[in-house]
């Protein structure tokens, strides 16, 4: 029997790779504009200039340390980055302390007003956005538009949310007293966000802070400056006053330093890789500064021998090649019942092999590269060690080219806990396929990390169904889907993975305090 869900996928749960394909109208990009800049073809696109802004000022590179963004296809400079100094994040401190008093005071309609126009502004110029980004990250064009496309949803739900942050009134034991419990803004914020999906893990963090009544300093990665820097502009064109967004740019150790240690800041965001988030939660301890921590994660895949395998297969493939495997949530650790073992590694292996690698910019790419040459050599070295430990590759394992990050879609099987690619996130697009005899065997191999963020199951039994979604030990589970994309819904980890959502009322309740008021 076909599983429902499996069937259904196709209309509201598609994989990653397949929602631009069934996105609402609304998030399409525009066909016409009347603005010349965004006319223009793709083709004729380049890189924008990079700068610091705060205060709503653009601050350049002159008299500043300087370093490269390069193109992770084949190696070249994008553009030159200024480096924040120490004047510059207290001049991002002191406008956002200051603009965060004006801020509050703006009442939820206006604020969610502004926040619907910077998405409107995001949707004109969408496949800008989309071009830079690709340059930045190396993903296809696809998957850039459908990065922006959820970018601007979660942006819209944050944004209507504004006008629904209630606070609520109780029985007062005072004769005619009243007694009201209110949410206020936390204050300025200090975010920092990753390369791999810079507009939607910036675009979120942003439109939740300022749909609260919360200032932002946010700092993207390195390797992306200019997709955050595009969200700013949308922005403060959308009427934004200066200081309630402002965008450092630099190195990294100095930047969160410097920010979370300064009383100014009153909540930190971070989302990237768990040994940083440890540090950055323990400088935030200092302060007593509450955190929001969406760290790193190693996604089990339950695959249990009465799902449709092939439907399965449709939408593991293509999950876990999207952005080259650099996704948090990403399937990694496969588990696969005895009985539909072999043929799963044949078509997986198939499947994967197939996948054209190349250049994002080229509409028959389907595989970017990976983003930067850290990646690189940590797939070099985990694979190498997965081999040395007994495991097989069975198709990729091998960098393509001399230029740029490009590495082939790879499968390893028979390897054993003990390597190192079975403890570490690989974060690339290497799918470890391993098999189980009974439910239970593969649950305590899923669980068996401290790692709890994403984490999967196919079958078409609604009793093992249920087994799973208790047992398995993470934040999100998803049930015969890979879907986690939408912006109503928490997202967030337990254990090492993180605390705190993202997303739904939770995220917007990250950037609130509980106040109450007693009246005699």
């Amino acid at each position: 029997m076909a599983c429902p869900s499996l069937t259904r996928e196709r209309s509201f749960g598609a994989p990653l790779s397949l929602l631009c394909a069934t996105m609402p109208p609304r998030f399409a990009p525009p066909h016409r504009s009347t603005c010349s800049l965004w006319r223009r073809s793709v083709t004729s696109l380049s890189y924008v200039p990079l700068y610091q802004w705060i205060d709503g000022n653009k601050l350049s590179g002159d008299g500043r340390e300087t370093s490269d963004v390069l193109n992770p296809f084949d190696g070249t400079v994008l553009g030159s980055m200024p480096h924040a100094t120490e004047a510059d994040l207290q001049a991002a401190l002191e406008s956002s302390q200051r603009a965060f008093k004006q801020w509050r005071k703006v009442p939820a309609w206006e604020r969610s007003a502004i926040i619907l126009k910077a998405t409107n502004l995001i949707r004109e110029r969408l496949e800008q956005f989309a071009t830079i980004l690709t340059l930045e990250v190396g993903k296809p064009l696809a998957e850039a538009r459908m990065e922006l496309n959820l970018t601007v949803e979660s942006m819209v739900w944050a944004g209507e949310e504004a006008k629904r942050i209630y606070g609520r009134t109780v029985e007062s034991r005072l004769p005619h007293g009243r007694a009201i419990i209110s949410r206020e803004p936390i204050g300025p914020v200090a975010a920092f966000a990753p390369w791999n999906v810079p507009a939607l893990l910036t675009g979120r963090k942003i439109a939740a802070a300022l749909a609260a009544g919360c200032s932002m300093i946010i700092k993207p990665s390195e390797e992306t400056p200019a997709t955050c820097l595009m969200i700013a502009e949308a922005f403060a064109d959308a009427g934004l006053p200066a200081g309630v967004l402002n965008v450092v740019l630099g190195e990294p150790s100095m930047i969160s330093k410097t920010l979370i240690s300064s009383p100014i800041i009153r909540k930190v965001s971070f989302t990237g890789p768990t040994p940083v988030g440890k540090q950055l939660a323990a400088l935030a301890a200092q302060q007593v500064t509450p955190v929001t921590m969406e760290l790193g994660g190693h996604a089990p895949v339950i695959v249990c021998d009465d799902a449709n395998i092939d439907a399965v297969l449709a939408f593991s493939v293509p999950n876990k090649y999207f952005n080259a495997g650099a996704s948090c949530i990403a399937p990694t650790r496969f588990y696969v019942q005895d009985g539909v073992y072999d043929a799963f590694v044949e078509k997986f292996t198939a499947a994967a092999s197939a996948i054209k690698v190349g250049n994002g910019l080229d509409p028959e790419t389907r595989m970017g590269p990976l983003a930067n040459g850290r990646r690189l050599q940590a797939m070099e070295r985990l694979i190498a060690d997965a081999v040395s430990h007994g495991g097989t590759i069975t198709t990729g394992g091998k960098r393509i080219g001399d230029q740029g990050f490009l590495y082939e879609p790879t499968v390893l099987v028979n390897v054993p806990e003990s390597a190192q690619i079975m403890n570490d996130e690989p974060f690339g697009p290497v799918a470890i396929i391993s098999r189980f005899t009974n439910v239970e065997e593969a649950i305590e191999k899923a669980n068996r990390l401290p790692f709890g963020l994403a984490a999967y199951a196919f079958t078409s039994t609604t009793a093992r169904a249920n087994l799973l979604a208790d047992c398995l030990e993470s934040g999100m589970v998803g049930i015969n889907t890979y879907y986690f994309g939408m912006p109503e819904a928490p997202f967030g980890g337990v254990k090492q993975s993180g605390y705190g959502s993202e997303n739904g009322t939770e995220g917007i309740d990250a950037y609130l305090v509980t106040k109450f008021a007693n009246y005699a």
